[in-house]
């Protein structure tokens, strides 16, 4: 049995416990827009991999004293299409490339999202996460680090 790592099954509470947080440095990490965790009515459901996106954005903001607009700013200047080396054909249809001033997941219209349903659930940025905790950590393959509360 295959786990899907982009199906939200955490309400907010056990993620807060997984992440050892308080369930207000999620709701700050959303309303900052460093996180999108998918809703059922008014409550949050995280996946694996929104636990482990909000892993890297601790390990930035605790350990290399990136500040939350920081993120923002290079979450903005890093084009998904970079990172995921698209062919020119999709990208030339996506919106996000076409007129770049919006990063792609902030668009529900963009070819990428369209055609992977959900950004949330998207390669680009779990890879990117990734390689970005491994940047700022070393290992990215580190089970159950956790950071100081925020």
């Amino acid at each position: 049995m295959t786990v899907d790592h982009s199906a939200p099954i955490y309400p907010i509470s056990v993620a807060a416990k997984l992440l050892d947080v308080h369930p207000r440095t999620l709701r700050i990490y959303e309303e900052e827009g460093l996180i999108k965790p998918a809703r059922q009515g008014n409550k949050r459901y995280y996946s694996n991999n929104d636990i482990e996106w909000i892993r890297c954005l601790r390990t930035l903001i605790h350990d290399r004293g990136i500040s939350i607009p920081g993120i923002r700013m290079l979450l903005e200047l890093t084009p998904c299409w970079e990172i995921t080396k698209c062919p020119p054909e999709k990208r030339e249809a996506c919106s996000a490339y076409i007129d770049r001033s919006i990063p792609c997941w902030e668009r529900a219209s963009s070819a990428c999202a369209k055609e992977l349903s959900q950004c949330e659930g998207c390669e680009v940025y779990v890879q990117a996460m990734k390689k970005a905790r491994e940047a700022a950590t070393g290992d990215c393959t580190k089970p159950n680090r956790k950071s100081a509360i925020l």
